[in-house]
């Protein structure tokens, strides 16, 4: 019988990086990186067991410097990309690089905790994503539908597309897009469109939210002070081309249409600090997943801007648990948008939230000392999109 209660993991490190392993499709699996300025930086790879509610863990090391963003290949569960903090000539720099994951770590999983976490192996580095020309990376962004061939670095104010070659083992730069303008112009993160054959990358820098043609990296839509203050993350509805979701310092989260970029679509206040993440689930895409700096991970119910307004319908009251239900006769109206739930497991700032790639139902949160929290969406609403 599943069990909608969490699972929580916690790492002896602090970390700000998570992402789910995209390629794997069966095992429900995620990435974290480790931020530790003593110590040597893992990569902790979570497998949950969904039968058994419990978390098998291996861990990696990476011993280039302090995770700050992680990603994963969509097409080899080997492969993934960080970017990093290193300390050269007591300049701290921020570095991308591709790495592959070795060959046996799996065997290391029957081990017990205690002996994989002796001698942990290392990822292998394929290939840097460092082009000192450009500045410090931010993030790196694979191609969603691609073969892994193509990903992008949000490096200061460049947008770099890069081709991988040799099985990843080198990069070249096909080309660029620049932010042009006054004072320190720098991307805080962005966000490759899987809509349009993935010619669509959108960006976020200060306050503004900006489109771009991958095939001409010229830019096409700019939402000018999309927030208040910092934009801190995007994310594309997976069902609707032009519905885009954003989040910032200014503790709302926003829906736009990005073919009229003058007012949100909807916009949401149920934050109380900044809002780190932003992340629609892949199947059904009026369920999105915020996370704050106020230690809490909100999942809501967007209904109304979703690719099924009126698909799926629901009364509140029934989706509040143990209250019966006496009002059978609601389902001639469209659902409203509502919170789902608010989750308060974790006690620090949640700084990514990410759904699995292998079961919809399921998420997994990440705050900034350690805690891992796996997640699922409650079973009333999961049945009611369901049935």
């Amino acid at each position: 019988m599943e069990d909608d209660a969490p699972v929580i993991y916690g790492l002896e490190f602090q970390a700000r990086a998570l992402t789910a392993q995209t390629a794997e499709t069966d095992a429900i699996r995620f990435l974290v990186g480790t931020q530790s300025l003593k110590f040597d930086n893992q990569i902790h790879i979570i497998d949950f067991d969904d039968e058994n509610n419990i978390i098998n863990k291996n861990v990696l090391l990476h011993q280039a410097g302090e995770i700050w963003h992680i990603g994963a290949s969509p097409a080899d569960k080997a492969v993934l990309t960080t970017c990093y903090n290193k300390t050269s000539d007591s300049r701290v720099v921020s570095c991308a690089a591709v790495w592959r994951m070795p060959s046996d770590w799996e065997s290391g999983s029957h081990e017990s905790p205690d002996d994989s976490a002796h001698n942990p192996q290392t990822l292998e580095l394929l290939c840097h994503l460092d082009d000192s020309a450009h500045g410090n990376a931010a993030c790196v962004l694979w191609e969603p539908m691609g073969d892994g061939k193509r990903v992008i670095s949000l490096a200061d104010n460049h947008a770099l597309l890069w081709d991988l070659q040799e099985s990843s083992t080198q990069a070249t730069v096909s080309s660029t897009a620049t932010l042009e303008g006054k004072g320190q112009l720098k991307f805080t993160s962005g966000k490759w469109s899987p809509h349009h054959n993935c010619s669509q990358l959108a960006t976020a820098n200060d306050t503004a939210i900006r489109g771009w043609d991958l095939r001409t990296m010229s830019q096409i839509y700019c939402i000018e002070n999309a927030h208040g203050q910092l934009v801190r993350d995007l994310d594309f509805n997976p069902n609707r081309q032009y519905y885009l979701a954003s989040c910032g310092d200014d503790c709302k989260v926003k829906f736009w249409d990005v073919r009229n970029v003058q007012e949100p679509v909807k916009t949401l206040e149920d934050h109380s600090h900044w809002v780190w993440s932003v992340r629609y689930n892949h199947s059904h895409d009026q369920l999105v997943l915020t996370a704050s700096s106020d230690s809490r991970l909100i999942l809501s119910n967007m209904v109304s801007i979703s690719s099924e307004p009126f698909g799926h319908l629901v009364d509140d009251e029934e989706l509040s648990e143990g209250e019966d239900n006496h009002q059978e006769d609601k389902s001639k109206e469209p659902l409203k948008d509502s919170v789902v739930s608010t989750y308060e497991e974790h006690e620090d700032s949640v700084y990514a939230a990410e759904w699995s790639s292998a079961d919809p139902w399921l998420f997994a949160s990440l705050s900034y000392d350690g805690r891992l929290v796996i997640n699922r969406v409650p079973r009333a609403l999961k049945y009611r999109i369901l049935l």
